[in-house]
């Protein structure tokens, strides 16, 4: 394993890390044994960095984590996410009473006494513009709670808001083959500021490891079912933004970045890995065995000028134009 520096808080955290949404609820049916052998086998391999949210399973996958981290709650970082148990639109959800019963909540279920990372979970840009959150958050510091504090976001608009903030640590942002726009125009100024940058989503739903059909169908409390067009949230958290059938036609575009890389999926988080920005790449699973491809990601090379050149245009011209929704 290899470890990257989560901007300046100190933390070292492994270049391909988990997310954990996936065993929490919204990608189909969860076996929790299955879960536990795949956290205990990222674990082994050396991953210390696990992304999670009180929302997801309505908590489940913040007690899976529990479990498989006791005993290392030293060793193993934890990032949560909070607001969306509660309506985002409203100021008082991110009032110091109701955070402060987030973070409770979800300490009590992570079995810790202190949440290492600690996230708002995708607010609307007028929470990060007015900041009174994060003086709540600054508290919660100072107490012990959390370690350090972030903002998992939607667009660039709003992450280049977030790091106006002093406080904000890290930003959790969508980024792949499909979704390219925070290179440019994020990722040097969050670096400037010592801003870590957690990449979620990047196969894009499952739409970059290219096992896809048009003909493919979902179950109905996956994600890639009910928010397929953003009836459920922002549609950008699925397939990228991108109807599933053009995106389907995109990644057959893109089955050569798997020559000498192994697999579509390890070549396109290999791609993201290749931005020194990025402190690391979050890939759900569900089982050992999805978590032992993704962790072979660190063994296939990287790309070349040219090869990055060429995916850009490919981004810019055949893309882009098919995006929905802000970012």
């Amino acid at each position: 394993m290899r470890y990257r520096e989560l901007g300046n808080t100190g933390l070292r955290v492994s270049e391909v890390s988990f997310g954990t949404w996936a065993i929490g609820g919204s990608w189909g049916t969860v076996d929790e044994r299955e879960a536990l052998n795949g956290l205990a086998r990222a674990i082994d391999a050396g991953v210390n960095f696990f992304d999670t949210a009180d929302v997801y399973g309505d908590g489940r996958a913040e007690r899976l984590l529990a479990i498989a981290t006791k005993g290392r709650k030293h060793d193993i970082y934890i990032a949560t996410k909070f607001c969306r148990a509660a309506d985002i639109h409203d100021p008082q959800t991110y009032s110091e009473a109701s955070v402060r019963r987030f973070c409770e909540a979800s300490l009590r279920r992570l079995e810790r006494d202190t949440i290492d990372l600690y996230q708002v979970h995708c607010p609307p840009h007028e929470i990060i513009r007015q900041g009174t959150v994060f003086e709540v958050l600054d508290k919660l510091q100072q107490e012990g709670k959390i370690r350090h504090y972030g903002v998992s976001v939607e667009t660039v608009a709003e992450g280049l808001t977030a790091i106006q903030y002093p406080g904000v640590r890290a930003l959790q942002v969508i980024f792949n083959i499909f979704r390219q726009k925070p290179a440019t125009e994020l990722f040097p100024q969050a670096a400037a500021k010592g801003v870590g940058i957690l990449v979620r989503l990047p196969l894009a739903s499952g739409l970059l490891t290219g096992k896809f059909k048009k003909t493919d169908t979902f179950p109905p409390d996956d994600h890639r079912h009910f928010n397929r067009d953003g009836q459920a949230f922002n549609v950008g958290e699925t397939f990228a933004g991108l109807p599933f059938e053009k995106g389907v036609e995109l990644a057959d575009e893109l089955r050569w970045i798997a020559e000498g890389r192994g697999t579509m999926a390890r070549a396109a988080m290999r791609w993201i890995l290749d931005f020194p920005e990025v402190s690391c790449v979050i890939p759900g699973f569900k089982n050992a065995a999805q978590v032992e491809d993704n962790l072979a990601t660190l063994d296939v090379p990287g790309f070349s000028a040219d090869e990055r050149a060429r995916l850009q245009q490919f981004y810019e011209e055949k893309v882009k134009p098919f995006i929905r929704g802000p970012y």
